[in-house]
């Protein structure tokens, strides 16, 4: 069967699934489901734990992705589905949707896995989750590591780096980060770090640069030095994907928060040294009442306006405000809002931060001033805004925008702002949905000196849409201004692989844009910048060394929340 006949199968026939589970003791064995060798279970734990575990959870309770416990992966029926003659779903049905990917937004992986791997977690999900270990502050402290001491670091910049022009460059399955220079396009570091970072973050002081591994490896990055390099580390836990600093004045970098996916806890630490503080944990009660075993803690941001940390829990729906104002007598505010938090931005003024509950279809927005939900925003399905993107509309005025991985449109919300009292009937809003290339974005990204808007689509299952980008211009959005092939512009040869366009992220001062291509471990990947004016190739960055690049963040416009 083809995808495309597959596709049109999925759009009648969807059901929960997808894939997984991760590392742990072993739970006891269900005898009905497919037996697997001890090779084969450890196999399948690491696919799980590299490839599944972010959507579907440790426990496989569902969150961007959904559940895949064995009630729901062991009860598929054989049949057949009719739409323009019988297309028949057998045994393998599982296969086919981990092969094939669905509109919904889970990627195709019949590019990334073998067959026989693909078979493999087809049995391995519908065996019971194992229980993972726990993993404590000892623990925490035990990892810890001054590579570098405060003291022996330098007291000025020892290099003739553009730092407001370097981008920080994830290089998914080498676990590393690549420091490449904006302004000569060189690779001026590759620095080892956790594995498949997920996104880097600045100190206030645009020093320092904080990388965050899927892994739970925290590691801090000294751009000051000759070469920049790693000067402390830390490991928050086995699975992570946020951190922040302290941004508040007074407090200017004095702490650092990183927050784990698990087990479900967040670790302060001195933001300096990453010498842990105190590990909290995000266990407890649902918006709707129920107790989670798994609230993983999916993004942090920093306010510049309070002592306080923005803590959103996924699967509980809760939005944590951490005053990190008295570390040892920790006070925190809950504001109810709905599942399954993901990762967000602030609006233009700093002053509310809007973020996706994407499997609940909804954008919610916390005021930091009053400390208080503003708004919860109803979008179309799924939404995954990474930071989101900020510009004036003449039609609507002050929007911020965010794409979907379930749907093929970019929704626009109207927030609030001082300088445009006219648009006050906007504010949380959905004022346009704009029509996009297809489903599975991740990234939307724009810039204060730019008139145009970016949208990716990597996790769309079609090679054409994958690979591309689309851009509009900020006063027209009735149709995009082009759709960019971005692996045929980086001018590689063709690979089985799909080589998805992911991560548009623009430079310091707004005039280009790098979009990663992000193809097999073993194909060459490519950087691809573009002339933001004209939206023509400047530039294609290939090396050896830069292996699955994906996540870029330039230095000042991450420094200064610039999107």
């Amino acid at each position: 069967m083809k995808r495309k006949q597959y596709m049109q199968v999925l759009r009648l026939a969807a059901l929960p699934l997808a894939m997984g589970a991760l590392f742990g003791t072993a739970s006891a064995q269900d005898a009905t489901a497919p037996a697997m060798t001890p090779d084969e279970k450890a196999t399948a734990k690491k696919i799980y734990f590299e490839r599944c575990a972010g959507c579907h959870g440790v426990l496989r309770k569902g969150a961007t992705g959904k559940n895949l416990e064995p009630h729901w992966t062991k009860k598929l029926p054989d049949g057949t589905v009719q739409e323009g003659g019988t297309l028949k779903l057998g045994a393998n049905r599982l296969e086919k949707i981990i092969a094939y990917g669905t509109e919904g937004g889970m990627v195709n992986f019949d590019d990334i896995l073998t067959k026989e791997e693909i078979a493999l977690m087809t049995k391995y999900i519908q065996n019971v989750p194992d229980v993972p270990p726990e993993y404590s502050f000892k623990e925490t402290m035990d990892s810890w590591k001054v590579i570098v001491p405060v003291d022996q670091r330098p007291k000025k910049q020892m290099n003739n780096f553009n730092l407001k022009n370097m981008f920080s460059v994830t290089l998914r399955d080498t676990g590393e980060v690549a420091l490449i220079d904006g302004d000569t396009k060189e690779i001026r570091s590759i620095v080892k770090t956790g594995y498949a970072v997920h996104i880097s973050r600045l100190s206030k002081s645009g020093r320092y640069v904080y990388v965050i591994g899927r892994d739970g490896r925290l590691s801090l990055i000294d751009l000051w030095m000759e070469k920049p390099a790693v000067v402390a580390e830390l490991k928050v836990g086995f699975d992570a994907r946020s951190v922040d600093t302290s941004k508040f004045k007074g407090y200017d970098d004095k702490y650092a928060i990183a927050g784990s996916y698990w087990p479900p806890q967040y670790v302060i630490m001195d933001g300096d040294t990453l010498k842990p503080l105190k590990v909290v944990s995000t266990r407890g009660m649902t918006v709707d009442g129920e107790y989670h075993p798994e609230p993983r803690v999916a993004s942090i941001v920093s306010s510049e306006i309070k002592p306080e940390w923005v803590v959103n829990i996924k699967e509980t729906g809760q939005i944590l405000l951490v005053d990190y104002s008295d570390i040892k007598n920790l006070k925190t505010t809950t504001i109810e809002s709905a599942k399954f938090l993901h990762d967000g931005g602030w609006d233009a003024t700093k002053r509310y931060f809007l973020v996706a509950a994407n499997a609940s279809h909804k954008i919610a927005a916390v005021d930091t001033k009053t400390g208080k939900l503003a708004a919860l925003v109803n979008t179309a399905k799924i939404p995954h805004p990474g930071r989101g993107a900020n510009f004036i509309s003449k039609a609507h005025g002050p929007v911020w925008a965010t794409g979907h991985l379930g749907a093929d449109v970019i929704t626009l919300i109207g927030t609030p702002n001082d300088k445009y009292p006219q648009y006050k009937g906007n504010h949380w809003k959905v004022v346009q949905e704009v029509k996009h290339i297809g489903a599975g974005n991740l990234f939307v990204k724009t810039h204060p000196k730019s008139k145009h808007f970016w949208a990716d689509a990597p996790q769309n299952p079609e090679r054409a849409v994958a690979e591309s980008v689309a851009v509009w211009d900020i006063n027209d959005f009735s149709k995009p201004k082009a759709v960019l092939n971005v692996a045929k512009d980086s001018g590689l040869p063709e690979t089985k692989a799909i080589r998805r366009a992911v991560h548009p992220e623009y430079s310091a001062d707004g005039k280009e844009v790098w979009i990663s291509l992000w193809g097999g471990k073993t194909d060459q990947s490519a950087i691809v910048v573009y002339d933001d004016a004209t939206l023509k190739v400047k530039k294609v960055i290939t090396d050896p060394k830069m292996i699955t690049p994906t996540g870029k963040f330039n230095v000042y416009n991450t420094q200064h929340d610039i999107y």
